[in-house]
């Protein structure tokens, strides 16, 4: 028989457990009335007395020896649930679900892969959209997220670097069209940019500002590709300074300024936050960032150049 109300088969099971209407009511924090209420109401629903009811207090019929069995089982069962559950806060092991914008992805891959090498039962799922994973719908572990400040509630929110930018060209295109040395300059030269062209990023808006939109000639709509196509000879583009400075065939036209940094915040869920997985993971991401090229008034772009 399905029960529509398990409070009344787990008064049962303590009034069966403790032998006394009192000692049930202590071990529920309820009013004895609330004890004999459920007694009655689930002996009238199976039709079968679960117990005599004497001076010294209630004790089980064949009927109530069976439920206390099969309560203690359960019983049972959620005790061993929950330690596993417990594990499984402390544990390393499971999924890492890690969420980001995919300009920061060569920044993050390499952590992602040195934590998953640290912690072999673990496997990782590195989330890059457009989109907002939401935390509080389990979506991700944690969020790496550029731009402004996030304020979703129940969010713990970290400041994790900035974003600098430059701009800079390859040497092919420079070799062919020359680099502007003024804003004056930009109408006879290509440059790249957003699909999107009210772009929130701070660079982009600079570049409406200042860049004539008839020389943006070459969009993307997945800023990993405005990389891609500064690298193919296409025109001038913004990248993230990290990825400028690993390559030595790229023409530095414009320095990183701070005007154009863009904010990286770490994001965790307050129900997650102090589990020993995305503890672990935070505190690793967050010494690996130390060593990102994040104060955008001093960096090695010479090497770039």
């Amino acid at each position: 028989m399905d029960f529509d109300n398990w409070d009344e088969v787990r008064t049962a099971y303590q009034v069966a457990r403790l032998g006394t209407v009192s000692g049930a009511a202590d071990a529920l924090g309820v009013h004895h009335a609330t004890v004999i209420r459920h007694i009655d109401s689930l002996e009238d629903r199976l039709g079968v007395k679960l117990f005599q009811r004497h001076a010294r207090g209630y004790t089980a019929t064949e009927a109530g020896l069976d439920l206390l069995q099969v309560a203690q089982a359960t019983a049972d069962q959620f005790s061993h649930l929950a330690g596993r559950l417990r594990g499984q806060g402390s544990a390393v092991t499971g999924e890492l679900l890690v969420t980001s914008v995919s300009t920061l992805s060569s920044l993050l891959v390499p952590v992602l892969a040195d934590y998953q090498h640290e912690h072999p039962e673990l496997q990782v799922r590195f989330l890059t959209d457009t989109r907002v994973f939401r935390l509080e719908y389990g979506e991700a572990h944690v969020a790496i997220r550029a731009g402004n400040q996030p304020k979703e509630p129940d969010n713990i929110v970290q400041r994790l670097g900035d974003m600098c930018t430059g701009m800079f060209a390859h040497k092919s295109y420079a070799e062919k069209y020359g680099i502007p040395t003024t804003e004056a300059d930009y109408v006879h030269h290509n440059f790249i940019g957003p699909t999107e062209e009210n772009h929130r990023a701070l660079f982009y808006k600079w570049m409406r500002e200042h860049v004539p939109a008839q020389n943006v000639r070459f969009r993307v709509s997945d800023l990993r590709d405005a990389f891609g196509a500064v690298i193919a000879g296409a025109g001038i583009g913004m990248l993230p300074i990290w990825q400028a400075i690993e390559r030595d065939d790229l023409v530095q036209v414009l320095p990183p300024r701070p005007e154009w940094a863009t904010k990286i915040w770490l994001v965790t869920h307050v129900d997650l936050h102090r589990t020993a997985k995305v503890q672990s993971f935070t505190a690793k991401l967050k010494e690996s960032a130390k060593l990102w090229p994040t104060d955008c008034t001093s960096l090695p772009v010479a090497q770039a150049v």
